[in-house]
Order: C-alpha cells, then sequence, then structure tokens
C-alpha cells in the first residue's frame, strides 16, 4: 500500500532535484559593466570565453553586457546594476566602487599588470588629409582648431584626454603650474562639444561633421577610421601621450551572492590569454603577452607614455583634485569661458 506514495515520492524528489539544477545553470550568467566605447569588443571576446568555459566544464553560460560612461557605471552599480564584473577605462572608478565596499581593497593586486589585461594611448583622428597638419599637443590650442571628446567629469575616456593634455604642458614647460595651466585652459576652451561617452563623441565627430579633431584611445581612433571610411581620415598618434591602462575587477559584493565569483574570476583571467590577446591586439589595444606583442609591434608607433602616478600624484587625489566639485578642471573652464 506504500509502493505508490513511495514512487510519488521518488518522482518528487527527481523533479525537485531537476528543477534545482535548471535554477543552479540559470544562475550561470555574468553582467559585465564596460566603458562606453567597448561593445564591439566584448561582443567578440564573449563567445570565445563561452566556448572555452563549455569546454572546460561542459557549462553553457550568458554573459550580458552594460556600456556607458564609466563613472557613470559606477554610480550605477552603487545604485543597484547587478554588475559581476567591471571592465572600465580607469582606476578611479574602480577605486570609487571599493570605498563603497563593492570592489577588494587588493583588487589591483588579484590579476597581472595592476589588473589591467591591455592598455592604449590618447591620440587624434582628423579629416581626410589633415587639413589642419595637426601633429600633436601644441596644435590642438590653437585658435583655428576645434576638438572633440567625452566629458572628463563623466567618462575615463575624457579624463584620459584631459590628463594627457596636463602631462604633455607639465613636460613641455618642465612643471611651470601656470603656463600648465594657462595651457590646459585654452586647450578646454577648444572643446565644441563635450559628449558624456567616448560614442556620443564620436558621432558628434563623424556623423554630424562637427570638429577638427576627435581625441579619443588609440585603439578607438583606429576602429573609427575603419567604420567610417579609411579615405576619409587619418590617425595621428603624438609622440607623446598618456598611459591608458584598462583596469578590470570582480564587483565581489554583488558576485559572492549570486555565487558567480569563481565564474568572473575565470572571465577576467582568461582576458590574458594568448587568444584573447591577439584578439584585442586586432582591436588596435596594446598588450602584455610577449609573443603578442613581438607579433604586431608593426602595429604600434613608439609614443612616450607618461603615467598620471608618476607626475602628478595618486589616482585618488588626482580625482579628487582635479574632477571634484569645484575642481582644478571646473576652475579652468570657468578661466576659459
Amino acid at each position: 500500500m506504500f509502493k505508490p506514495l513511495l514512487k510519488l515520492m521518488t518522482v518528487a524528489t527527481a523533479a525537485t532535484a531537476l528543477s534545482l539544477s535548471g535554477a543552479a545553470q540559470a544562475q550561470q550568467s555574468l553582467l559585465n559593466v564596460s566603458y562606453d566605447i567597448a561593445r564591439e569588443l566584448f561582443a567578440a571576446i564573449n563567445p570565445k570565453f563561452q566556448a572555452h568555459w563549455q569546454e572546460e566544464t561542459g557549462e553553457q553560460i550568458t554573459i550580458n553586457q552594460s556600456h556607458a560612461g564609466t563613472s557613470r557605471q559606477a554610480q550605477a552599480i552603487m545604485q543597484g546594476l547587478r554588475a559581476d564584473l567591471v571592465t572600465f577605462n580607469q582606476v578611479t572608478d574602480i577605486n570609487a566602487l571599493q570605498q563603497r565596499g563593492f570592489v577588494a581593497e587588493d583588487w589591483q593586486a588579484r590579476f597581472p599588470n595592476n589588473s589591467s589585461p591591455y592598455y592604449s594611448t590618447t591620440a587624434f583622428l582628423v579629416r581626410k588629409g589633415n587639413p589642419k597638419n595637426i601633429t600633436s599637443w601644441d596644435d590642438l590650442v590653437r585658435k583655428d582648431v576645434r576638438i572633440v571628446f567625452p566629458n572628463p567629469k563623466t567618462s575615463g575616456n575624457g579624463r584620459y584626454t584631459y590628463l594627457a593634455a596636463w602631462l604633455f604642458a607639465h613636460q613641455t614647460f618642465d612643471g611651470d603650474e601656470d603656463k600648465v595651466r594657462e595651457f590646459v585652459s585654452t586647450f578646454l576652451s577648444n572643446v565644441a562639444v563635450f559628449d558624456t561617452g567616448g560614442r556620443g563623441a564620436t558621432v558628434t565627430f563623424a556623423e554630424r561633421n562637427i570638429g577638427d579633431v576627435l581625441i579619443s584611445f588609440e585603439s578607438e581612433v583606429n576602429n573609427i577610421r575603419k567604420e567610417y571610411g579609411d579615405g576619409d581620415y587619418e590617425v595621428v598618434v603624438p609622440p607623446v601621450s598618456i598611459m591608458a591602462e584598462f583596469p578590470v575587477a570582480v564587483v565581489d559584493r554583488v558576485a559572492n551572492a549570486q555565487g558567480t565569483a569563481t565564474l568572473a574570476n575565470a572571465y577576467l583571467d582568461y582576458l590574458y590569454s594568448k587568444p584573447i590577446q591577439t584578439l584585442l591586439a586586432e582591436f588596435n589595444y596594446r598588450v602584455h603577452h610577449e609573443e603578442v606583442v613581438a607579433a604586431t609591434a608593426d602595429l604600434f608607433p613608439p609614443v612616450d607614455l607618461l603615467r598620471v602616478e608618476d607626475i602628478i600624484g595618486p589616482w585618488d587625489q588626482v580625482q579628487e583634485a582635479h574632477f571634484g566639485r569645484n575642481g582644478i578642471l571646473d576652475q579652468l573652464q570657468a578661466r576659459g569661458r
């Protein structure tokens, strides 16, 4: 008389197990919150990692993306965006997450090269024939030149551009603070449009036909040239520019709560593998993998790369002094009006 009941319990237990198994599989997804101009890059990376993970574990996973200016992205995470990991383009935005307890204090020690699997510098995209003969930062403070780049208040891309101009002026004027400020103030006064992110700046320059030069990452200006027509634009890499690292981190608070920490760490670790380092170089990013560096050396012109930390100071201090409320950026913009 108990056999039907036992059979029913066995079926129910099996169904519960299958349900739990299905729920576990459904939880194997990641949200990578990234910078504005990285859509195509991670659209290429994600399928490779999905195939790699399935080969390694037999599990199928889903990877979702979110793209915007990194300061806005960091704020969105603080306000509830459930990011498992971030792939940003500036240290300060991950530090902001660390200070709010979303990211571990030792996040830069968790992966090689200060948790920066690739890097770039700031370069110029000019129109066909380079009609304004723009070759370096000096040319961007001329009265006849209008420039386009994202707002440093909302975009890591924009902050790198602003800081690159500052570092160039610091080197040119031997650290004379007054001359540096005058140079950067003039530079800012030549900005035609301050978009909130790199993609908006691209649209302003390439589709709305505003400005003489678009300033962005070397990787991005090369990609834009390919997308909008090699014959219509030229890339200018100035002889002196900024070291622009692209830091990554697991958002521990979210990943631990969602049970995705192992998967998130594996994803970021995979960015250092030879296949992805090769792919990054194809997207015109500079990488660290020695074999890939040797194979792609001809793609990247030599640049004197200046580090913010070596010249201005720690990133946290730079963020507060230059980009905080009534900071140096606000002062220079007010002076240039």
